[in-house]
C-alpha cells in the first residue's frame, strides 16, 4: 500500500519543523549568529507559552480555585527558569564572537520585544512609553494597549482573596487597572492574615513571590549577559544598553507581598 504524505500528520507536519528550521536567517556568514538567532527565538517561544499560562493562571484565581492556580504557578516558574539558562547559552559566546555580527543587527534589539512588554503587562507593568516604539496601527500596539488596559495578575489575586473568604476592600478590586500597582497597608494587613492562617493562599502567595523572584533572576542574569557582551555601549535598538537594564533591577513586580514581609 501506497502512503500519501500530504495527508498523513507527521512528527514534522505537526511541529511546522520546515516552517520553523527555515525561520533562521543570519544577515552575515559568521559562525556564531546562528545561535544568536536561535536562543531569542526559543525566548520568543517561551513568552508566548507564559502568556498562554498567564491567562490559565488568571482564570483560576478569579474563580478562587487554590490547586488549579498552584499547579499554574509552578509550570510559569519552572518555564521562567528554562528563560533563565538560555542565557548561559549564550554566553558561550565571546565579546569578540559576538561583534563580528552585531553591526548586521543594524537598529534590531531585544528592547522591542513585543511578547516580553506584554508579558510584563499582565504582570503589572503600565509604562505606556514602551507603546512609543510601536507603530499605532500595528499589531503589536494592539496588544500591548489592551494588554495595559486590563486587570493583570495581582488584580486576579486580589478577586482570588476575596473568594477565599478574605476582606479585600471593593475600592481595591475596582481599582484603575491602567495604573501602576501601589503598596496598601489595608492589603498588607490581609496578607499577614493570610499567612497567619497558612493554608493554601498563603501557599499561592509564596508561589507568586516565587515568579516575582524568577523575573527579577531574569533581568539581573540579563543585565550581566550585556555587560559581559557590549560593556557600557549603547544598545541596538536605541537604548542606553546597560543603564537602561540596570535600571529595572530589584523591582517588586507585587509591592505589597514584598512590604508585608516587613510588618508581620
Amino acid at each position: 500500500m501506497t502512503v500519501d504524505y500530504t495527508t498523513v500528520l507527521t512528527y514534522s507536519s505537526y511541529l511546522a519543523l520546515d516552517e520553523i528550521l527555515m525561520a533562521q536567517r543570519p544577515t552575515t556568514d559568521e559562525h556564531d549568529e546562528l545561535l544568536f538567532i536561535i536562543v531569542h527565538q526559543v525566548h520568543e517561544l517561551w513568552f508566548k507559552e507564559l502568556l498562554h499560562e498567564f491567562t490559565k493562571l488568571q482564570h483560576e484565581l478569579n474563580g478562587g480555585h487554590t490547586t488549579h492556580a498552584l499547579h499554574a504557578l509552578h509550570r510559569i516558574h519552572t518555564i521562567v527558569r528554562a528563560v533563565v539558562a538560555q542565557i548561559d547559552v549564550i554566553e558561550t559566546m565571546t565579546p569578540r564572537q559576538f561583534l563580528t555580527f552585531r553591526a548586521g543587527l543594524r537598529s534590531g534589539s531585544g528592547f522591542q520585544s513585543a511578547q516580553f512588554r506584554e508579558v510584563e503587562a499582565a504582570l503589572g507593568g503600565r509604562d505606556a512609553r514602551v507603546l512609543e516604539r510601536y507603530p499605532v496601527d500595528g499589531p503589536e500596539y494592539g496588544r500591548l494597549a489592551a494588554a495595559m488596559n486590563r486587570p493583570c495578575i495581582y488584580d486576579s489575586f486580589l478577586c482570588y482573596l476575596r473568594a477565599r473568604g478574605y476582606a479585600i476592600p471593593q475600592e481595591r478590586l475596582d481599582r484603575d487597572v491602567t495604573r501602576q500597582l501601589e503598596e496598601s497597608p489595608e492589603i498588607q494587613e490581609v496578607l499577614a492574615l493570610v499567612y497567619r492562617d497558612d493554608g493554601g493562599a498563603a501557599q499561592v502567595c509564596e508561589r507568586l513571590v516565587d515568579l516575582d523572584h524568577g523575573i527579577q533572576e531574569w533581568r539581573y542574569r540579563h543585565v550581566k549577559m550585556v555587560e559581559r557582551m557590549i560593556g557600557d555601549k549603547p544598545g541596538t535598538g536605541g537604548s542606553t544598553g546597560v543603564a537602561y537594564l540596570r535600571a529595572t533591577l530589584f523591582k517588586p513586580l507585587f509591592p505589597d507581598l514584598a512590604a508585608v514581609r516587613s510588618t508581620m
